[in-house]
């Protein structure tokens, strides 16, 4: 006679990128044990890779393929704090003392930060208008796996976030044309619109939070925690 198969209860959450309701199941040991795989190798790339995985178990009827890397931290967030519980215990090296300093978090304090003039939309003339989107966590590992040091990163990453060009008469959308033409495009945009293209990474929406403490010298200091590699410390 075969093991009974357990049945997991089904939740709700709201993705902070486009407000879009979603249903997901807590990770169960399968999941636990994907991440901490990842975090035993102290590998960044595996850790992403880790969190896909087990947030593509989790979530019913969706595909994560295109998730914003900040949906994909914010639903690992909840994930966790539904699976286990709401508390995660670290050690962190104090700065100035080299201590070793034991923390804990509550996740329901950790909050996305949303920046108020933040905007995908980017104004080129009078008669069209950039749109722009959040990169991929697939785009997140090919951006890894390239070398830092290449000029070209930069402009890969800028390039990775064009959606479409409009105006009140039509639409383009760069997934329909091919890698010379869109850099054509780019070759022509001033450098102002360059510009806002920064911005608009700079002021994406992110998971921070902050933890204070006194080190054994009285000293307060402040450790920050932000995205995902709070799961993998």
């Amino acid at each position: 006679m075969a093991l009974p198969k357990i049945d997991l209860p089904i939740f709700e959450l709201e993705l902070p990128s486009t407000g879009e309701k979603v249903k997901y199941r807590p990770f169960t040991v399968k999941e636990e044990k994907i991440l901490l795989v990842a975090q035993e190798s102290k590998d960044a790339q595996q850790e992403i890779l880790a969190t896909k995985q087990v947030v593509n178990n989790c979530l019913i009827d969706k595909d994560i393929s295109n998730l914003a890397m900040f949906d994909l931290e914010y639903v690992l967030l909840i994930l966790r704090s539904r699976s286990v519980d709401n508390t995660m215990t670290f050690n962190v090296r104090d700065p100035d003392t080299k201590e070793s300093v034991t923390l804990e978090l509550d996740i329901e304090n950790i909050q996305l930060v949303k920046d108020k003039d933040h905007t995908n939309k980017i104004k080129i003339n009078e008669e069209y208008t950039l749109f722009l989107r959040y990169p991929s966590i697939d785009q997140y590992i090919d951006i890894s796996n390239m070398d830092a040091t290449d000029p070209l990163v930069n402009y890969y990453i800028m390039v990775s976030c064009l959606d479409n060009v409009a105006s009140e008469d039509e639409i383009h959308y760069f997934k329909d044309y091919k890698p010379e033409e869109v850099d054509a495009f780019m070759e022509g945009v001033t450098g102002e619109v360059v510009k806002h293209i920064q911005t608009f990474f700079e002021t994406m929406p992110r998971l921070r939070h902050e933890l204070k403490y006194k080190n054994k010298e009285g000293k307060e200091q402040t450790f920050v925690i932000e995205g995902m590699r709070t799961f993998f410390m």
